[in-house]
């Protein structure tokens, strides 16, 4: 080859490397509100505030969670946030936190949610510290942040539904893509209905459920005051504190990008947390329903019981578990479990 060519050669690659390199990142977005979610609103923020990190990212919206994930999971996106229901085979320690009851805390018989959610913010502190920067990664994927979703509450078409005992036979709704939903239904005698994130609200409301779990944010655009009707209720007991999970594919991002981004994500808890206590207003006074302090500590230690059956058959991580139980004795040292060998693996 002449020198002439060759020159020609370098400066082609020279003109051509800064355009690869300035390609935009896509990532897909679960709001199942689509662009006017709150989900997607604070993606936007977020993809606005990594510019200075190195990100140029693409937004796309998916109302689907699955085919979202699909698509992130096929490499038709660089990155993904999603429930962690989804994203628990991306990360398994991290999706954890939205294991049953991981982080609800109960006090003298009463739920106590500003603890609960203390749990929820201790632990995405201690997941965003760089010292666990080794944890977050799993082979191409690392996690690039956890914000709360809110609390999972059972809302049911008949407020005689008062306790597990009563939930006995009754269809549950149960995400044909979580495992465990169907066996924990299962080991309070009722009976899981499959379903998923498209169909559970029209399920509960049409009456082929007779319960279904679902954060705050759902009541409204589902509609959910539909199937509870004027007997139903919303138990105000969480079974988890539900999270939206970023996963991002390591190669299509600058190095320490995902460090970076999980703390910008755990920047936002206090503002997401603002939305959840307001999702919550929406919903009329007269549908809650409180456990009695009796059920709730029964509570606390049927979901310890499940959470522990679930990681044993290797549905839940026991690491993640391990690194929650500590936090959530750090928060609530009295609760009779920190106190037991359990979750100790």
């Amino acid at each position: 080859m002449s020198k002439r060519w060759q020159w020609a050669a370098l400066a082609a690659i020279v003109m051509v490397s800064p355009v690869a390199q300035a390609a935009k990142q896509r990532v897909c977005v679960f709001d199942i509100l689509g662009t006017g979610g709150d989900g997607y609103n604070a993606a936007k923020d977020y993809a606005i505030e990594m510019q200075k990190h190195g990100g140029d990212m693409e937004l796309k919206v998916y109302i689907d969670e699955r085919v979202g994930v699909e698509d992130f999971r096929t490499g038709q996106c660089d990155a993904v946030m999603a429930t962690a229901l989804r994203t628990r085979s991306f990360n398994a320690l991290t999706a954890a936190l939205d294991s049953v009851g991981a982080s609800t805390v109960v006090k003298n018989g009463k739920l106590d949610m500003t603890a609960s959610l203390e749990v929820v913010r201790k632990t995405i502190q201690t997941f965003s510290s760089p010292k666990a920067a080794g944890l977050m990664v799993q082979g191409q994927y690392e996690v690039g942040g956890i914000v709360p979703l809110g609390a999972a509450y059972a809302f049911v078409n008949d407020r005689e539904i008062s306790n597990l005992e009563a939930a006995s036979g009754k269809r549950v709704a149960a995400f044909d893509y979580d495992k465990a939903q169907s066996q924990l239904i299962q080991r309070v005698g009722a009976r899981p209905v499959a379903a998923d994130v498209t169909n559970f609200g029209t399920m509960f409301n049409n009456g082929n459920v007779d319960v279904v779990m679902a954060p705050s944010i759902a009541y409204k655009p589902l509609e959910l005051h539909k199937g509870m009707g004027s007997k139903g209720a919303v138990h105000r007991f969480p079974m988890t504190i539900l999270t939206y999970q970023m996963i991002l594919k390591r190669d299509k991002f600058p190095e320490g990008f995902g460090q970076k981004s999980r703390e910008v994500w755990a920047s936002r808890f206090d503002g997401v947390v603002e939305l959840i206590k307001r999702a919550d207003a929406t919903i009329p006074a007269k549908f809650w329903l409180d456990p009695s302090p009796v059920d709730a500590e029964r509570y606390i230690n049927l979901m310890r019981d499940g959470r522990i059956d679930m990681a044993e058959k290797g549905f839940y991580d026991k690491k993640g578990l391990k690194i929650i139980k500590r936090i959530r004795c750090d928060v609530n040292p009295a609760a009779s479990d920190c106190s037991q060998p359990t979750e100790t693996w």
